[in-house]
């Protein structure tokens, strides 16, 4: 008996594992508000130099750029004056005296004057709250070993909570960036727990299912933002309202029980009995909880005990061959879709049409393109699912670098389009990886993958300065860089309807069986090529 007969038997499907589920994907819903939250906190409205103070009289003129519009960062010296020479006239300087910016709403931009000289520390702040996800991830993936999965996640969603308020009252700019810093922090402890406790207390059958709702949960919850950010205009409280909720969380997280694996791994069975006990009564089979015994449950759990004995690292990834050649081509991937997933969902306001409309467009993509991700990935399989992915949206943003920026509605649609297949990547990649890793090495081979698509969406808001030297360059590397991911996944192999590897060595008898369809055809062409030859010299040696 597994672990999965021993579920089914206290209730693999039952009350407890839909409200088990619902628990969970609560706060996924609202996670979406944080990881996007600067799309609104951090807009950059219409804005020019504040005229200086002797410049009360008369109308102040403001210097035009090379494209027709008032310069955004720089005034006139002097005001107009026919007595001037028309070189003085003309000098210009920067905004000595701050900006006046056109817009009834605020955010951390016009708070703090994050624009001209300043605007890269905009930029700078989303890095920093990426940055915030990618160490967690270091940091609470190991906490969760030790201390098990649930008290990692309680103390995410406090820190969340208390992080993103703190944000809210942030006097000055580095504080801001410390608080959302946190905030990353504990969003990554929270995507890990969450994605391990759902797996875990659902049947086999039904964990693709319940893993695309929680999916789902995040894509619903992107439209929920532009419309808080709609209702509530100043950028602090917004902060607060996404925030305020996790306090919720944290108390209804200690309802949420413990991994039974991690238990039980960790010498707590009779613990595991308990709460499996308890599970089998809310399922309404108090009967066959009680007829488990400690002993049925070590013994079940025997495979599991066995496996988690051999010991493996991060460096067994690059020093085993096939596990190389896999790991660079998955790293390969998750960056790219990493990097260039953050580049159009962070570059919204970019598309000159309406913010909210557009969040609510970028988000409303995603439903259509994981059910069709889930119909691909059932019939033309997880390798060309992923490599198709990663190469359209390549396409699409290198399209975008050869619109004119007047056609907004083209560049709109390729943004769209180029959203939808990141996010297809997402879906594959996360699939695809725990089916490539074999048991033993499983989770440390998503930390290590899930690790480069963190540093992809920590880089990415950077890369956008680079727009300063010339607009296009953000674009060429953002879409060359989906491309080289996407021709990685061709040379990973495919892992439809193939059973799971448990041990490096299952993985190495799996590839040779992949082969061996490949080489039968050659012996059967060869065989057919053989009586040929008699019929003269050389007829069949070519």
């Amino acid at each position: 008996m597994t672990f999965s007969e021993i579920l089914d038997r206290v209730g693999s499907m039952g009350r407890f594992q839909f409200l088990h589920v619902a628990i969970l994907g609560l706060p996924i819903l609202n996670m979406a508000n944080h990881n996007l939250l600067q799309i609104f906190t951090a807009a950059t409205p219409v804005h020019h130099c504040r005229p200086p103070p002797n410049a009360s009289t008369g109308p102040w003129v403001l210097p035009m750029g090379p494209n027709g519009k008032p310069e955004r960062c720089l005034r006139f010296v002097h005001p107009p004056n026919a007595s001037l020479p028309n070189d003085t006239q003309r000098a210009t300087e920067p905004c000595l005296d701050g900006w006046v910016y056109n817009s009834t709403k605020d955010s951390i931009v016009t708070e703090w004057d994050l624009v001209c000289n300043s605007n890269k520390l905009k930029e700078m702040a989303q890095s920093i709250f990426m940055a915030g996800i990618l160490i967690g991830g270091l940091v609470l993936g190991d906490l969760s070993d030790r201390f098990g999965r649930r008290p990692i996640l309680t103390c995410s969603y406090l820190l969340l909570a208390a992080s993103g308020s703190g944000a809210a009252f942030s006097p000055t700019f580095p504080i801001y960036m410390v608080f959302r810093f946190l905030c990353g922090f504990g969003i990554s402890g929270i995507t890990l727990s969450t994605v391990i406790l759902n797996v875990e207390w659902v049947p086999t059958r039904m964990r693709a299912i319940m893993s695309t709702a929680l999916g789902y949960c995040y894509t619903f919850g992107q439209f929920i933002l532009p419309g808080l950010a709609y209702a509530i205009p100043q950028w602090r409280w917004l902060q607060l309202t996404v925030s305020i909720p996790f306090f919720v969380f944290f108390l209804s997280s200690w309802w949420t029980p413990e991994s039974i694996r991690w238990l039980v791994l960790s010498g707590k069975s009779s613990k595991a009995l308990k709460i499996l006990r308890r599970v089998a009564a809310f399922n309404g089979k108090k009967e066959e909880g009680e007829r488990l015994s400690l002993e049925e449950l070590k013994l079940n759990l025997q495979k599991e005990i066995s496996l988690a004995k051999a010991k493996y690292t991060a460096s067994d990834l690059f020093r085993i061959p096939m596990l190389r050649r896999m790991t660079f081509c998955l790293s390969l991937a998750w960056f790219a879709t990493g990097f260039a997933y953050y580049s159009l969902a962070m570059g919204v306001e970019e598309f000159g049409v309406n913010l909210y409309i557009l969040q609510i467009i970028f988000g409303g993509v995603d439903v259509p393109a994981k059910f069709i991700t889930i119909l691909s990935l059932s019939y033309l399989g997880r390798h060309t699912t992923q490599a198709a992915a990663l190469l359209l949206a390549g396409g699409a943003i290198l399209a975008l670098t050869f619109v004119p920026l007047d056609l907004q509605t083209v560049r709109t649609v390729l943004a769209v389009f180029g959203k939808g297949c990141l996010s297809s990547s997402f879906s594959c990649l996360f699939l695809y990886t725990s089916e490539l890793y074999p048991t033993v090495i499983r989770q440390t081979g998503m930390g290590v993958s899930n690790l480069w698509t963190r540093v992809g969406s920590m880089v990415s808001p950077l890369v956008k300065i680079t727009g300063e030297v010339q607009p296009f360059i953000p674009n060429i590397i953002y879409g060359i860089t989906a491309l080289l991911g996407g021709s990685a996944a061709l040379f990973l192999p495919e892992t439809l309807n193939q059973p799971l590897p448990e041990t490096i060595e299952d993985l190495e008898n799996w590839s040779l069986r992949a082969k061996k369809p490949k080489q039968e055809p050659e012996v059967e062409k060869a065989s057919q090529r053989i009586p040929l030859q008699p019929h003269g010299p050389g007829l069949g040696s070519s």
